[in-house]
């Protein structure tokens, strides 16, 4: 792209036509079709799952690694746990996302819940053990993580499959609601469960994982994509989808700055620290906290599926990510439960408000046979923020502390929002989101 404004033509590439099965001539709202809802079911039950398993998984390494360990050291245990699951993002998001444009969308999404319930037995049987050793969680977090990498770019590029462009933007939106709605339950109930016995939250996360797995079975709508035969090979699908977003800044710009942002100024790593050893509120207080950034994003993410943004993108994205910023400099210089749970819940819904405009973006701007190469690079972004930030996560608490690693990101992320804006002001000049 090289015009600096979204309502200004060419602003999106010209789009072959979707498969037959989707709904460009129906509804307007995604509610209206079967599939989709079945989607958001099975989504809430997946990232619910997720958001159960992780918060059980943070806790209880935490919680085995303080016994022999002070925090500093116990927390790079923490950030073993992110650089476990990002590795194995790293190795196969690409190729995954390469296999969701020829490969059925829909199966692939399906197989690769079927390994996270895997997981979460495996999760389950060591939990039972009693004192499971650090080595086997964390590998069982590695086989999580690549069970993500093929599950991410796949399901992402199915959504246009089930509602067309009609009904995008709201699906987006309502996606996130999903979303949401599994990042704040999961880790509250997360919390609560912990605290009973660590082995009934994993239970937990593997019977939601039959739900989501059983929703996809459901879904009628073929996942096979629109594939453009070029006679190339698999790594150079995987180029032409890293020549794309290079060449769309807009695109570039967006995923680039989720990267850096959440890298330097995500705190899910740090909440386990804060709830134990600064605010000292234990196991519920930490469900809590984690709880705390889902209300914001699911509040904003309700307002956005019935008022979306659509003009002034870009300066509504570096205003939310500045204020994300913010928040998580609050949260490290708080020492009231409180005012740390308010400043993640602001953090939520600024954050939530980044997410639907840059989704939004990258799904308009991007033909559907290359949804699936697209989706890898932006997930391969994303994994790398949060993951690999865990494991960044850890290593400045180590330096830092506690309080100075939140400190040093909130203020990362306020310096990384000005340099974005000035280096990609395609990004900036952002307009309409139609």
């Amino acid at each position: 792209m090289t015009t600096d404004s979204i309502d200004t033509a060419p602003t999106v590439p010209p789009q072959p036509p979707l498969p037959p099965d989707s709904h460009d001539g129906g509804p307007s709202s995604p509610w209206a079709i079967r599939d989709f809802r079945l989607l958001w079911v099975g989504r809430v039950a997946a990232v619910l799952g997720i958001q159960i398993q992780s918060s059980a998984l943070l806790w209880q390494v935490y919680e085995i690694a303080r016994r022999d360990h002070p925090i500093a050291e116990a927390s790079l245990y923490l950030g073993l746990v992110g650089l476990c699951q990002f590795l194995p993002l790293l190795a196969f998001t690409l190729p995954a996302g390469a296999m969701a444009d020829r490969r059925d969308r829909k199966h692939t999404v399906t197989l690769s819940i079927v390994v996270e319930s895997l997981c979460a037995l495996a999760f389950l049987a060591m939990a039972l053990h009693g004192s499971p050793p650090l080595w086997g969680l964390l590998t069982v977090a590695a086989v999580f993580g690549a069970a993500r990498a093929f599950l991410a770019p796949a399901s992402q590029a199915f959504l246009p499959m089930v509602v067309g462009r009609k009904a995008l933007p709201p699906a987006i939106a309502a996606q996130s609601i999903a979303f949401q709605t599994g990042a704040i339950a999961g880790p509250a109930l997360g919390g609560v469960i912990v605290g009973f016995a660590v082995p009934w939250a994993y239970a937990s996360a593997m019977a939601l994982f039959f739900v989501a797995i059983a929703c996809f079975l459901l879904i009628r709508t073929k996942g096979k994509p629109q594939f453009v035969e070029t006679g190339v090979g698999p790594m150079e699908l995987v180029k032409e989808g890293l020549s794309y977003v290079w060449k769309t800044k807009i695109v570039l710009g967006a995923i680039s700055l989720d990267l850096v942002v959440v890298l330097l100024a995500g705190v899910a790593l740090l909440t386990p620290i804060f709830a134990r050893d600064i605010l000292h509120v234990g196991p519920q207080g930490f469900g809590l906290l984690r709880a705390s950034f889902g209300v914001g994003a699911l509040l904003v993410a309700l307002y956005l599926s019935r008022f979306p943004i659509v003009k002034h993108g870009g300066r509504w994205m570096f205003a939310a990510v500045a204020v994300f910023g913010l928040s998580t400099l609050t949260f490290g210089l708080s020492h009231w439960v409180w005012l740390s749970a308010l400043a993640l819940f602001i953090g939520g819904g600024a954050d939530m408000i980044s997410v639907n405009i840059r989704q939004t973006l990258i799904q308009l701007a991007t033909p559907d046979h290359m949804r699936g190469r697209v989706s890898s690079v932006s997930m391969l972004f994303i994994g790398a923020s949060n993951e690999l930030g865990e494991a960044y996560s850890g290593v400045m608490v180590r330096l830092l502390g506690p309080i100075g690693a939140a400190v040093f990101g909130g203020v990362g992320a306020l310096a990384a929002t000005g340099i974005w804006a000035r280096v990609f002001p395609s990004l900036r000049k952002a307009n309409r989101l139609t």
